[in-house]
């Protein structure tokens, strides 16, 4: 589903001709869903390979980070991997600098890559590790050439407790903190039985309102209603927040129960959890909806490209 963002185009009254003015709209790219779906075949197999799990200090998580940076790498990205140590293993983040733009302006996209112990964690937080490295694939292939830096980060370790972008955040000099414009955070985008959530910029230490704007008109875009919701310290955008760093993001919803309402609204069953196998050994690629998925990924690249532009 393409979502052109429209960007205004001003003409100075000193002699600017029409020939010299910025480009009156600038298309997002429709994000592939197959895409997305080939990347958490990708996670389900090294699970499968490792254990059942890409848990902190297991072998499934650092073949994960492998394998992203090694797609990340072959489309021209600057990557590092930082370790940390936490209950007594190795953890590991995944940053990727995409070449270009205003180092002093970052635009920041993340989310964890680990699941828990139980199983392979396919919908949390696979859906979010794929879809925002289609949409990093994506710059690449599209010739995106924002006037902002653009970084993206996959963290290690969240579902210890937030350990991973914590430790990335801590690691920040204050003048590198002060270039990250805006974090966007995407945990749990394909859940089974899905809700349309966007982060609230109301009662969060950075929530921002245009990031939250943004997110919600990329989905009335695709027609689909939103709630608010407040995650609060749930996810890895709470260490940014604390930094001080603007935040946004979506979520599906997790162990809530869906209402009437929220049925009626965005289809489903009332009365059963977003996603039954959150934390469980089912959260597996079966347990992801590939509508939720798909918009999903499609807003988290009309928000970037209206962003950073």
């Amino acid at each position: 589903m393409k979502i052109l963002i429209a960007l205004a185009a001003a003409l100075m009254v000193t002699g600017t001709t029409a020939a010299q003015a910025a480009p009156a709209a600038l298309a997002a790219p429709n994000i592939s869903v197959a895409n997305v779906q080939a990347h958490l075949n990708q996670f389900q197999s090294i699970a499968n390979a490792n254990g059942g799990n890409r848990a902190h200090g297991r072998p499934g998580y650092l073949a994960s980070i492998n394998w992203v940076k090694g797609k990340l790498d072959a489309a021209g990205y600057t990557t590092r991997v930082q370790s940390f140590t936490s209950n007594g293993a190795t953890g590991y983040n995944l940053i990727a600098d995409y070449p270009g733009g205003d180092a002093n302006n970052v635009v920041m996209l993340g989310g964890h890559l680990d699941s828990v112990s139980a199983g392979p964690g396919i919908n949390d937080n696979g859906t979010g590790s794929a879809s925002i490295l289609e949409v990093a694939l994506q710059v690449k292939a599209t010739g995106f050439q924002p006037t902002k830096h653009l970084r993206f980060g996959w963290w290690g370790a969240e579902e210890l407790g937030l350990v991973g972008s914590t430790y990335y955040v801590n690691s920040l000099s204050s003048t590198e903190k002060s270039r990250i414009k805006a974090y966007l955070n995407f945990d749990m985008t394909g859940s089974p039985n899905p809700g349309y959530f966007v982060y609230s910029s109301s009662g969060q230490p950075t929530g921002s309102a245009a990031l939250t704007q943004r997110l919600q008109a990329g989905f009335t875009a695709l027609g689909v209603s939103t709630e608010l919701t407040n995650v609060g310290g749930r996810s890895d955008h709470a260490a940014f927040a604390r930094a001080g760093i603007p935040t946004g993001g979506t979520f599906t919803g997790a162990e809530g129960t869906k209402t009437s309402a929220q049925a009626s609204k965005w289809g489903g069953t009332a009365g059963q959890a977003f996603d039954r196998c959150y934390h469980r050994s089912c959260d597996t690629t079966s347990n992801v909806n590939a509508t939720a998925l798909d918009r999903n990924a499609d807003v988290i690249a009309s928000t970037l490209w209206a962003t950073a532009a």
